[in-house]
C-alpha cells in the first residue's frame, strides 16, 4: 500500500468534498473511511484513477451519514450533486484547506493538531507523539477543534497571521519529527507569497529557507545531533540561502516589521558567518532585542541569553538566564551550555545530565547525555 499516495490525494479530495456541500467535519470523517477502504482493496485491486476512486467511495460514506440526520429534499439535492464517473478535478486546495483549519476560532496547538490531522494525514497517535500527550487527549482535542469549525465555508476562513503560524508549527514539526512536512510547509507558503504581497508572508518563507538550508548537517551518519556551531558548512545549500538572504532583504526594505522577518535575519546572520567564531554575535543579540519588543515571549528571551553569552560572556548570558523561569523548555540546557563556557566543568556536567532527563526527543537526550559524559571524563582526567 502506498501511503505517501494517499498522503498526497487527501488535500484534493477533502477540498472536492467540501465545495460540493460537505461541512468540513462530516468530510474529514467521510474520507477518512474511504482511506481505511482503500488500504484494504487497493492492494490487491488498484484502481485506474485513485482519486476519482476516493472522492466516489468518500462522498458516499458522506450520502449515508447524511441520510441518518437530513431531510429527504437536501438528501435528494446532494444525491444530484454525486460526481460524475471519469478523472477528478486536478485542483490542489491545500492551502485553502489551511486556511479553514487555521480559523480564528481555534486555538494554535488545536488548529496545528487539525491540520496535521486533515490535511498532512498523520494519525492522531502520530500528532499525540509530537505533543506529548496522550492518544486519548489528542484525540479529544482533534474532535474539538472538527466540531468548531463544522460548517465553516471556503468564504469563512482564517486571517493570514493564524495560517502564518499554523505553517511554522507544521515546518518545525516536520523539521524535527519523524514525518517529514518541513518541504511541503515551503511549498505552501511559496505558494502563499505568490498570492499575498505581505512582508512577513515573505519573512517566514526566507525563515523556512534559511533553516531549511541547513538541514543536511544537522545530523551526523549516525543520526546523532550536530549543533550550530559544530556543523559543517560546507554541506548546507548555498543556493537556497541566497534565496532566503534575497527574499529577507526586500521584505526588510518594506520597513514593516514582524516577528518572521526579525527570525531570519537572525538565521541569515548564522548562514553568513563563515565559522562559528566569526558570527556576529553582537548584531544577533540586537535582532533579539527586536523579537522581545515585538512577541515579549519568555522563549525567545531564552534564546536571547544564549546570545548575550556568545557576545558579553558567559556570565552575562548566565545573568540574562537568571531573570527567566527555570521551567522554561531548554532552560536547563542553556544553563549547562553556559555554565561550560565560563569553565564550571562540574555544574554543566550535572545540568547536562538534567536537561537530558527532560528532553523531548530521542535525539536531543542522546546529545546530552554525550555532554555530560563528556565533561565528566574531562574532570576525572584533567
Amino acid at each position: 500500500m502506498n501511503e505517501a499516495l494517499l498522503r498526497s490525494l487527501t488535500p484534493s479530495v477533502l477540498g472536492i468534498l467540501v465545495r460540493r456541500g460537505a461541512d468540513f467535519a462530516a468530510a474529514e470523517d467521510a474520507l477518512q473511511e474511504a482511506l481505511v477502504e482503500a488500504v484494504r482493496v487497493w492492494p490487491t485491486d488498484m484502481p485506474r484513477d485513485p482519486k476519482g476512486w476516493l472522492v466516489t467511495v468518500a462522498w458516499r460514506r458522506f450520502l449515508d451519514a447524511a441520510r441518518s440526520d437530513t431531510a429527504r429534499r437536501r438528501r435528494e439535492d446532494l444525491v444530484e450533486e454525486e460526481p460524475a464517473p471519469g478523472p477528478a478535478p486536478g485542483v490542489d486546495d491545500t492551502l485553502q484547506l489551511y486556511f479553514l483549519c487555521a480559523h480564528p476560532a481555534l486555538t494554535p496547538s488545536s488548529a496545528v493538531a487539525l491540520t496535521l490531522r486533515a490535511v498532512g494525514g498523520l494519525t492522531t497517535r502520530q500528532i499525540a507523539r509530537a505533543y506529548l500527550v496522550p492518544e486519548a487527549t489528542m484525540a479529544q482535542r482533534i474532535s474539538r477543534a472538527k466540531r468548531t469549525v463544522s460548517g465553516v465555508r471556503f468564504d469563512q476562513p482564517g486571517d493570514v497571521a493564524t495560517v502564518l503560524r499554523v505553517l511554522y508549527l507544521v515546518f518545525n514539526e516536520g523539521y524535527s519529527g519523524d514525518v517529514d512536512l518541513a518541504a511541503e510547509a515551503i511549498r505552501l507558503t511559496r505558494q502563499l507569497a505568490a498570492a499575498i504581497d505581505h512582508p512577513e508572508v515573505a519573512g517566514l518563507l526566507a525563515l523556512m529557507l534559511l533553516h531549511h538550508a541547513r538541514r543536511s548537517a544537522r545530523t551526523g551518519p549516525d543520526g546523532s545531533l550536530v549543533p550550530l556551531a559544530e556543523q559543517d558548512r560546507g554541506r548546507w545549500d548555498t543556493a537556497m540561502i541566497a534565496e532566503g538572504v534575497a527574499i529577507l532583504r526586500a521584505a526588510l526594505a518594506r520597513d514593516r516589521l514582524g516577528e518572521f522577518q526579525a527570525q531570519a535575519a537572525i538565521a541569515a546572520l548564522h548562514a553568513d558567518a563563515p565559522t562559528a567564531g566569526e558570527t556576529d554575535w553582537v548584531q544577533i543579540v540586537e535582532w533579539y532585542d527586536e523579537l522581545v519588543r515585538l512577541t515579549d515571549s519568555p522563549v525567545v528571551r531564552l534564546n536571547r541569553a544564549v546570545a548575550v553569552g556568545e557576545a558579553d560572556g558567559p556570565r552575562a548570558g548566565l545573568a540574562a538566564l537568571a531573570a527567566l523561569d527555570d521551567a522554561l523548555p531548554r532552560h536547563t540546557a542553556v544553563a549547562a551550555y553556559l555554565h561550560e563556557r565560563d569553565g564550571d566543568l562540574e555544574t554543566a556536567a550535572r545540568l547536562y545530565a538534567e536537561a537530558a532527563r527532560k528532553a523531548s526527543n530521542l535525539a536531543e537526550r542522546d546529545h546530552l547525555t554525550r555532554r555530560a559524559a563528556r565533561l565528566t571524563q574531562l574532570r576525572r582526567t584533567g
